[in-house]
């Protein structure tokens, strides 16, 4: 970013999984301090043990469906960058109590503490799911269809207690809706693996990773630096800022689109001044890459190390039943409000996530069956 962020305390929610340890990286590097919450659950120690020397940098091991815990991590802290959440769709359809528990009760207890705390700003992670069965491309933030998982559903609950926060108690709430996230750190193991790790794993193993359908299905794949980048700019770009721009996207930005759509961010959206802010914004790339580009690409990358991958061909499975055959961002309104600008497109970011997995994952055995995979190999972030 341009403007210089004197040095702030950030809570990060979820900073031992894979987007968090990232941004915790990032973070540390900019001279911040971190705390990271995280009940380990689903993230890994050794994504932050390089850390704990650095005295601006505090573990603490805890889980946010406790509320003392939450009030306790944020104690001292300037801002929250929450990602802490039960990811996926599968484990939501296959408990939704557990799901619904940590992502909505949970997401509210750090909701409160931020509340309590009177923190800057609340930035936190939302999901492409929410857009459920809408069929309009590419995806913009106001026109969102029903949600297709439980999973969906918490992340849409999440966007309602965040904008009623703001309004009710003069926050400053900025959603994030992720679509596709991958990179350094995904974890590639576990019945809900995502699909570049899962299939870059099988790869390395000289296994051929299953396609659900014809490989003609198409995501918005966003590598990590992007989402990176993302947070830190909805963290710390200036009200005054946001606000400006706000008006200029929503004047000028949707026509570009060819949309007609009416805004509750019109020309009285603020009259509550720059203290209010409820935001939600679409994080990608803002393209589409198909599932048989993406095995090419991951293919020829790992071949580069291993000449023996590049002989692997795909195998085929039927389609899963709800899965939407292709998503794809409008990233207008986090580059007109944010000036984010991602800095690798889909092909880069899957040249260098695959040089990592290489490096990380080539002494691991395969231990996903055919079957598993075939059922999960299109799962949403």
């Amino acid at each position: 970013m341009s403007q210089t962020i004197p040095p702030a305390r950030i809570l990060i929610t979820g900073g031992a999984g894979f987007i968090g340890s990232n941004l915790i990286d990032r973070f540390l590097e900019l001279g911040h301090e971190v705390v990271c919450l995280d009940d380990l659950s689903t993230g890994y120690e050794h994504n932050i043990s390089h850390h704990y020397e650095d005295p601006k940098f505090e573990f603490i091991k805890g889980d946010i469906r406790d509320l003392e815990t939450c009030k306790r991590a944020i104690e001292d802290c300037d801002y929250v960058c929450h990602q802490a959440a039960l990811g996926s769709v599968p484990r939501s359809i296959a408990d939704p109590a557990n799901t619904n528990s940590v992502n909505i009760d949970g997401f509210l207890n750090v909701l409160i503490a931020a509340r309590d705390r009177k923190i800057k700003r609340f930035v936190y992670a939302c999901s492409s799911s929410t857009y459920g069965d809408s069929k309009k491309l590419p995806k913009v933030e106001e026109e969102i269809g029903r949600p297709l998982s439980p999973y969906a559903v918490t992340k849409y609950v999440n966007e309602l207690y965040a904008d009623v926060f703001a309004k009710s108690y003069g926050m400053q709430c900025v959603g994030l809706r992720y679509f596709n996230v991958f990179g350094k750190r995904q974890d590639p193991n576990g019945v809900y693996a995502a699909v570049i790790p899962l299939w870059v794993k099988k790869l390395i193993n000289h296994a051929s990773p299953v396609i659900n359908g014809d490989g003609s299905h198409s995501r918005d794949f966003t590598y990590i630096e992007n989402v990176v980048q993302a947070n830190e700019k909805a963290l710390f770009t200036p009200s005054k800022e946001i606000s400006e721009r706000r008006k200029e996207y929503y004047n000028t930005g949707l026509d570009k689109h060819k949309y007609l759509m009416q805004s509750e961010h019109g020309s009285d959206g603020d009259k509550a001044g720059d203290e209010i802010i409820s935001e939600i914004f679409n994080i990608a790339l803002g393209g589409n890459t198909t599932l048989l580009q993406l095995f090419d690409t991951l293919r020829d990358s790992l071949a580069q190390f291993d000449p023996a991958i590049a002989v692997i061909q795909p195998r085929f499975g039927p389609l899963r039943v709800g899965d939407i055959p292709h998503s794809q961002a409008s990233i207008l309104k986090a580059e007109t409000i944010l000036g984010y600008r991602p800095g690798y497109d889909a092909k880069e970011g899957l040249t260098r996530a695959a040089k990592w997995y290489h490096q990380s994952l080539s002494e691991l055995p395969s231990q996903a069956s055919p079957e598993l995979e075939m059922s999960k190999n299109l799962q949403l972030k």
